[in-house]
């Protein structure tokens, strides 16, 4: 398949991921002592996990299913045209639904689900396990795992400085995002790295400016991680 062609699928891809989002956006966000939410506000029950939150009374809830849709169409034909062919490829397609998913969430309520970051890394490494055993893929898997542990080791540590500056739901999220960004190198865990947080200082500068938040103005911190590991992943694997 040539890379043009490829791009497309990944967008088809992104696209048709992207349905199963906004539900379980709505549903995850919750509070920390709740898993999922299963009741709209009316207390009407919401089942499934495909398509806009709804609930008995037809009410929809949550973010729109085609904006979703196309934020994770674009993302993923960002990853393919920056990884071609390689088998590392697969891996970022089924990782960058979980990143939108995510996001919007830590936006909603600023709070990053166990469910989604717990088993990010473990997924992360498994699947790359898997890519490093076919020929032609432009990563280590050593550098993956040390990467997981390293950047989850670095924000435990920031986490124990500054509890009120960092979130322990950030911290969990730091293997999974270390070990994509290991895949290809410590240079791109650096690059992902810095880039999310300039990215979070940027946006909470600009809070400020605005006069919509002070200096000690609480926000959501794991988006702008998860931006910058996407910037990182798509120059490392670019370059690779």
């Amino acid at each position: 398949m040539d890379l043009w062609p490829a791009v497309a699928v990944a967008a088809l891809w992104g696209a048709t991921a992207g349905v199963l989002v906004p539900r379980a956006a709505y549903r995850l966000s919750v509070e920390p002592e709740q898993s999922w939410r299963d009741r709209c506000p009316d207390g009407h029950p919401i089942g499934g996990w495909v398509g806009r939150a709804r609930c008995a009374d037809g009410r929809a809830y949550g973010p729109g299913t085609a904006a979703v849709s196309v934020v994770t169409a674009l993302v993923c034909a960002g990853l393919a045209l920056a990884t071609g062919l390689r088998p590392e490829l697969p891996v970022w397609l089924l990782l960058a639904p979980l990143g939108v998913l995510l996001t919007i969430v830590d936006f909603r309520v600023q709070r990053l689900p166990d469910v989604v970051t717990l088993p990010l890394a473990v997924l992360a490494l498994a699947l790359l396990g898997a890519a490093a055993a076919l020929p032609e893929h432009a990563g280590r898997w050593g550098t993956a795992f040390l990467g997981a542990l390293v950047l989850g080791g670095a924000y435990f540590l920031l986490f124990l400085v500054n509890p009120n500056g960092l979130g322990f739901g950030d911290v969990k999220l730091a293997p999974g995002l270390g070990a994509v960004l290991g895949w290809y190198g410590w240079g791109t865990v650096l690059l992902g790295t810095f880039a999310g947080f300039l990215f979070g200082g940027l946006y909470g500068l600009a809070l400020v400016v605005l006069r919509r938040a002070g200096r000690r103005t609480a926000i959501p911190f794991g988006p702008f991680l998860i931006a910058g590991a996407f910037v990182g992943l798509m120059i490392g694997a670019y370059a690779a």
